[in-house]
């Protein structure tokens, strides 16, 4: 009998990480989904042979626990979703220090300090890390000025896992930077174009289709390449 496949949800307690846990678990994945509050798992902690594991991100302490957790684990999949809107004004001139500091911890530097502590933990040969990114971190995408701020984090992580990818020895691991589509959720708004379904379905499929063929690709839920 073969091996369920295994993959490592970051930010899961609702949301897009809550709708991926769903979409890997009913594929027959096994699955392992952080949480930053315990207490608002309870949706996850329903969900047949899902492992739930907690996490801030943002805290260096509470990653180094997790990687003690699940050290020895193999995942077919790390899937860092993980992120924040930021700050209600989206603007640079406003912003404060903190405001910034919180975003781009949150959004750039905390997921790649978690990719590099988990990466090696990846299936050789077809593992796949990925990271939720967003159109909006197109350089080349005129859109979305309201989200300046936002904006900036994504592109800012979409650089930051470039030069990731690049320290990495050959053969590198497929990485993922994905954008989900316009999402209904607390963060895309009840106007969204799609639903939570129908981007983690599009999601999971990417997923599956770029297992194995290593280096790092920009693509949307549907596989359409955007560019940088």
């Amino acid at each position: 009998m073969t091996e369920p496949k295994t993959a490592l949800i970051i930010g899961a307690s609702r949301g897009l990480g809550l709708g991926l846990v769903k979409q890997f678990n009913q594929s027959g994945w096994q699955v392992t989904a952080t949480v930053r509050a315990p207490q608002r798992a309870d949706e996850l902690k329903a969900l047949h042979g899902v492992q739930v594991e907690t996490l801030d991100i943002d805290d260096s302490q509470s990653l180094g626990a997790l990687a003690q957790q699940l050290r020895g684990q193999v995942f077919d999949l790390i899937f860092v979703n993980a992120g924040v809107l930021g700050p209600e004004h989206q603007s640079a001139t406003a912003a404060t220090q903190a405001e910034l500091g919180q975003l781009f911890m949150t959004n750039v530097s905390a997921p790649i300090r978690l990719a590099e502590k988990l990466v090696d933990q990846l299936r050789p040969g077809t593992g796949v890390l990925a990271f939720m990114s967003s159109v909006l971190g197109s350089v080349t995408n005129p859109e979305g000025n309201n989200l300046a701020l936002y904006k900036a984090s994504k592109a800012a992580l979409n650089s930051l896992t470039n030069s990731f990818v690049c320290s990495l020895p050959e053969p590198r691991p497929t990485v993922l930077s994905l954008h989900p589509g316009w999402v209904r959720t607390e963060m895309g708004g009840p106007n969204a174009e799609i639903d939570v379904e129908t981007s983690c379905a599009g999601l999971a499929a990417q997923v599956q289709h770029f297992a194995g063929k290593g280096g790092h690709h920009f693509v949307d839920y549907k596989g359409q390449a955007i560019p940088w």
